[in-house]
């Protein structure tokens, strides 16, 4: 009986440093919020989520999506290497004016499977303005 809990101990054991062994992508951005302010209608909407690979096994991004089609998110193409960093680039569509509240959700073969980055902000058109504006306008002007 000794003998069978000895041996048991010893496989456990010899699984857990196979498992310390074990090559894994890490996944780690500089931020996994973007704030683009507030912004005018029309602007550059275009904004990058940077990331390195922590891990010692190549990063694979499978596949990036937004809530809506307001937002494109775009790739890296080639796996990202042990150390090495990529960028994953979101345009929004500024034509919409609006509050900013949108969630990028990266899939990939890192230990982390699945990251929700979030971008939010104001777009405002310059063009218009508020009814609190045009009243104190017109009582400046008189």
């Amino acid at each position: 009986m000794k003998k069978l809990i000895a041996v048991l101990f010893l496989g456990m054991m010899s699984l857990g440093l196979y498992a310390q062994d074990k090559k894994v992508a890490k996944i780690e951005f500089k931020t996994e919020i973007i704030d683009y302010g507030t912004i005018e209608k029309g602007a550059d909407g275009v904004r990058v989520f940077e990331f390195t690979n922590t891990g010692n096994a190549p990063l694979i991004i499978s596949n990036v999506k937004s809530t809506c089609g307001c937002t494109v998110p775009k790739k890296p193409k080639e796996p990202i290497m042990p150390g090495e960093t990529g960028e994953i680039e979101v345009k929004y569509d500024t034509n919409r004016v609006n509050p900013i509240r949108k969630t990028i959700t990266v899939i990939s073969n890192a230990e982390r499977p699945t990251v929700a980055l979030k971008i939010k902000g104001l777009v405002v058109d310059p063009s218009k303005t508020s009814v609190l504006e045009k009243k104190s306008k017109s009582m400046i002007e008189q």
